[in-house]
């Protein structure tokens, strides 16, 4: 795909890999709506972007979204649903607000935002792209909740894609632990899991993806080394989980501790 004077919708887009990939494709001629809660905080900048505050949640704002991307960009040829935010610790029964907040952002708002493409081009083709997680595949102590939400992204275009038209594309992008302020927005001290990158090489694996029409983008060669020798020593996993499970221990410590001083 040529992604020179393509209109291009990105949520998430104040900070981490949605504003990492605001500049890359504004440096692509795309024309970019960048959206976000906070969005009027960030730095975007750009010839060729315009930027929306809006909490992506809730079902009349994803809406409102598609709206003033028709106004602003005569039309979306490109989504990329990057919104979302990490749940770190044990859940509980009791935590059933967070379990619903965490999934209206992770995962209805992608989802609904990729049917609002449908119905938006019908049988026109264009792209959707899903932030989704290597926590998809190998998920560890304390992300049980979060690593949920992307597997759920993964089932839903493993069979959505049959749905689609020809010319139209669902792209899942599979990184590591992001070194943003994402891990930071799950809790204070979230510790962040091994391997990770940078939003940088998480954008540029996108742009690449998109120009080179890859449906699973994987942007770290080191997971890529990491899954396939678990489908065959699935040994390599537990090693991950009980070194993180040993982490998620030593953080509750620490909260119990903190709490018992305040």
């Amino acid at each position: 795909m040529d992604l020179a004077g393509k209109s291009v919708l990105v949520t998430g887009a104040s900070s981490g890999i949605g504003l990492a990939l605001v500049r890359q494709l504004d440096q692509r001629g795309c024309r970019v709506l960048a959206v976000a809660r906070s969005i009027d905080n960030a730095d975007v900048g750009g010839p060729h972007v315009r930027t929306l505050a809006c909490d992506v949640s809730l079902r009349p704002n994803v809406d409102r979204m598609f709206d003033v991307a028709r106004d602003a960009l005569g039309g979306v040829d490109v989504l990329v649903c990057n919104a979302g935010f990490a749940y770190y610790g044990q859940i509980a029964a009791a935590d059933w607000d967070a379990i619903e907040r965490i999934y209206r952002l992770n995962v209805f708002s992608a989802l609904y935002a990729a049917l609002k493409m449908k119905e938006l081009n019908a049988d026109r083709p264009y792209r959707v792209v899903l932030t989704a997680s290597a926590m998809s595949f190998l998920s560890v102590p304390g992300y049980a909740l979060y690593a949920s939400t992307k597997a759920a992204l993964r089932g839903f275009a493993t069979a959505y894609r049959y749905e689609l038209a020809p010319g139209q594309r669902l792209h899942l992008v599979y990184p590591i632990a992001t070194r943003t302020g994402f891990f930071d927005a799950a809790g204070t001290g979230t510790p962040v899991p091994w391997p990770s990158q940078s939003a940088d090489t998480v954008a540029r694996a996108i742009v690449h993806g998109l120009e080179t029409d890859r449906d699973e983008i994987v942007p770290s060669r080191l997971f890529r080394f990491l899954n396939a020798v678990n489908r065959v020593l699935p040994c390599v996993h537990h090693v991950i989980a009980a070194w993180e499970n040993r982490k998620l221990r030593t953080h509750r410590e620490r909260h119990d501790h903190r709490s018992a001083g305040s």
